[in-house]
């Protein structure tokens, strides 16, 4: 009987994560159907920041037959997969959230939310900050001699990579919140080390970018900006005894 009251919950779990796993995909398999008629559409736009800068009536190429039929569904995918982000992240905490204690659930959801809203924003950044300068700087001092003819496929391998390195960075203060409610480094620690962290900003965004200074600097700035943004965040959603006993 024993092994039976064990079981049970744990099928419970197994089924509940099924279905949690099957709306997720359902859902994101619904914004899938609705992009696709867009497919087109949606990689002209997001070729705008290198087009804008190309010599008047210059297209990228396809190098591979497939690859101009390819591309802009790879990118229907991918843009499915950012516009779904939120029902995907809504189905893992309806999984989670009842074994959490309140007081879990009361940090978790602002974390996660801001998680989000923060990864989205590097994205944005990266789009129509990064993306133009970039591009101008990188035709603006190639020599006259070479043509720039940009493969589709290329372009947008190139172009999500930048998207997840920004989007990735940008999660920096979200990062260092929960290293401080975990226990593992205070506020003051973070405010002594950030010199050292700034350093290894700089690095981070030379091995993340292009090799060319636009992209970096406009990484590493950011960056430092958030960091500071994080200890002040750290700072204030520690719990008020925690921090006495980190200060004393």
């Amino acid at each position: 009987m024993s092994d039976g009251f064990n079981e049970s919950p744990l099928i419970e779990h197994l089924i509940e994560l099924r279905a949690r796993l099957v709306r997720g995909l359902l859902g994101l398999g619904l914004v899938l159907l609705a992009l696709l008629p867009f497919a087109r559409t949606l990689y002209s736009h997001l070729a705008t920041p290198l087009i804008s800068q190309l010599p008047a009536g210059q297209t990228m190429i396809a190098t591979n037959p497939a690859g101009a039929f390819f591309a802009p569904l790879k990118l229907t995918f991918f843009t499915a997969v950012f516009i779904a982000v939120p029902w995907l992240l809504y189905q893992a905490w309806a999984f989670v959230a009842p074994g959490l204690y309140a007081r879990e659930k009361r940090l978790a959801l602002p974390l996660l939310g801001s998680a989000v809203a923060l990864f989205y924003i590097g994205c944005a950044f990266a789009y129509f900050l990064v993306l133009p300068a970039v591009f101008h700087f990188l035709t603006t001092f190639r020599p006259d001699v070479i043509a720039i003819t940009p493969d589709a496929n290329a372009y947008l391998d190139f172009v999500l990579a930048i998207f997840f390195a920004f989007g990735a960075s940008f999660e920096l203060p979200v990062a260092m919140v929960i290293l401080v409610l975990l226990g593992w480094v205070t506020p003051q620690q973070l405010r002594e080390g950030r010199g050292y962290a700034i350093v290894g900003i700089f690095v981070l965004a030379a091995v993340l970018t292009p090799p060319d200074v636009v992209s970096q600097l406009m990484l590493a700035i950011p960056m430092c900006v958030l960091y500071e943004l994080g200890i002040h965040a750290a700072r204030w959603l520690l719990p008020r005894d925690r921090e006495r006993n980190v200060t004393s």
